[in-house]
């Protein structure tokens, strides 16, 4: 893969959408030069999303240690963050921590390693989790998956209380495409072609959406949405289905499920007491 053409933009242009949705097909842009004037409100943050696979027994409890107490306090130190941390509640995976980490550009990204191998502080609290031996693993095996934010959704949106409920939830969906053509297309629909919009009058609450610009099925995307507790979640995703402009979108000919979706994967996730999410 070539992180650089990966890091490019692919918009489209919200009325090139719309009225495209109104004539039963959709204008794709891919150039800057192509798309009508957006001025999107940022740069697009970049995201890791780790997925540290655990086994029951004491993994857990040295994996959070090391989060806790070492790497989320010095990722906020390096200009990372908010760091959010979320167990595996419902879904595939499970046990797993899952640790979303937001950096202002790729450049940060790679920075980090070694910005914490110069803090001290880290190096003392990270300790124990650094020199962990075959017999006491902190964890199995960690995943990593680097995306970029949509362009007029460029930043991270904490939720309004943010861990500070026991019932509050989140859920992480990821959605395939089979070609980057509808990828693009689904894209376009969240970014400018007003489902976003839809989301957030029907409940659905966003935290971030982005490329996917890693991982064993691209073209893709994924994004994270929060709600108060379970019984929210499901009361908004029936007003969302049931909502008259997301069914005109998503019924439109070029925008349908089976035209530019070839799966979803889904995971509700608890946050961590830790979590800065």
């Amino acid at each position: 893969m070539q992180l650089c053409e990966d890091m490019m933009a692919y918009p489209i242009d919200r009325r090139s959408l719309m009225a495209g949705a109104a004539l039963g097909s959709i204008t794709l842009l891919s150039t800057e030069a192509e798309a009508q004037p957006h001025a999107a409100a940022a740069t697009p943050e970049i995201y890791e999303l780790r997925t540290y696979h655990l086994v029951n027994g004491p993994m857990k409890e040295r994996l959070d240690a090391y989060l806790k107490d070492a790497f989320l306090p010095a990722a906020r130190r390096a200009g990372c963050g908010p760091v959010g941390a979320f167990t595996v509640a419902i879904g595939a995976g499970a046990p797993s921590v899952v640790v979303l980490v937001p950096y202002p550009s790729i450049a940060d990204y790679a920075a980090l390693s070694g910005k914490l191998s110069a803090d001290p502080s880290y190096a003392r609290a990270a300790a124990p989790f650094l020199e962990s031996k075959p017999e006491g693993p902190p964890y199995v095996s960690l995943d990593v998956k680097l995306m970029r934010a949509f362009p007029h959704f460029p930043r991270l949106e904490l939720p309004g209380v943010a861990g500070s409920a026991k019932s509050r939830i989140f859920e992480l969906r990821t959605y395939y495409s089979p070609s980057e053509k509808a990828g693009t297309t689904k894209i376009g629909m969240f970014d400018t072609g007003g489902e976003v919009d839809i989301f957030r009058r029907t409940g659905l609450t966003p935290v971030f959406f982005a490329k996917d610009l890693t991982g064993p099925r691209l073209p893709s995307l994924t994004y994270l949405l929060t709600f108060p507790d379970l019984a929210t979640r499901e009361r908004s995703w029936s007003r969302f289905g049931a909502d008259p402009d997301w069914r005109r979108l998503s019924e439109t000919p070029g925008l349908t499920n089976s035209e530019i979706i070839t799966g979803i994967d889904n995971q509700i996730l608890s946050p961590t007491p830790y979590s800065q999410i």
